[in-house]
């Protein structure tokens, strides 16, 4: 079988102005480290708090941030310190009193509290509940009772920050 004179001239055509093609690396570089710019500069702004599927965190409109402290989880069915398990809400309802032993117990350990503290290191040592929105308010305030009785002078709320805070004034009731 014969190639016809033209499609012999189109493939040399083809084969005499094909351009090698090429990836210009240079501009790829300068949009990644512009990413990675942006990404350092607001990332310092977030602090990552562990956090697990069982919390839905409620929202506030506070600007100031958190210190890093030591983190006390409540789920809807268990509670954490530095994400270790403690007890279960269900044991913190039934248990007597206004405190939470297992709690202090492991909130008193040498390991989070280090030598002993004198009254003004009990005032500035700080501790942030992460708790979810729709807990019971008698467990929250049992364990924020028991911070205080382990010698926590600071206690913090985890919240997600609004979007958009409503200004004073600004909303009317209808």
């Amino acid at each position: 079988m014969s190639i016809s004179n033209r499609a012999l001239r189109m493939a040399q055509h083809h084969v005499r102005n094909r351009a090698d093609a090429t990836l210009n690396l240079i501009p790829l570089i300068d949009i990644l480290s512009v990413m990675v710019a942006f990404l350092l500069v607001y990332s310092t702004e977030v602090e990552i708090i562990q956090n697990t599927k069982g919390i839905e965190i409620p929202q506030s409109i506070a600007q100031t941030s958190p210190k890093h402290s030591v983190v006390v989880m409540v789920t809807r069915n268990d509670l954490f310190v530095q994400g270790e398990f403690i007890t279960t809400v269900a044991d913190i309802k039934a248990a007597p009193g206004a405190l939470v032993e297992p709690l202090r117990a492991a909130l008193q350990r040498p390991l989070l509290v280090g030598q002993e503290v004198s009254e003004r290191d009990i005032a500035q040592r700080e501790i942030t509940v992460m708790a979810d929105k729709a807990l019971p308010y008698e467990v929250l305030k049992r364990v924020m009772a028991t911070c205080t009785a382990a010698d926590y002078g600071r206690i913090s709320l985890a919240v997600i920050q609004k979007e958009k805070p409503v200004a004073a004034g600004q909303y009317k009731p209808v």
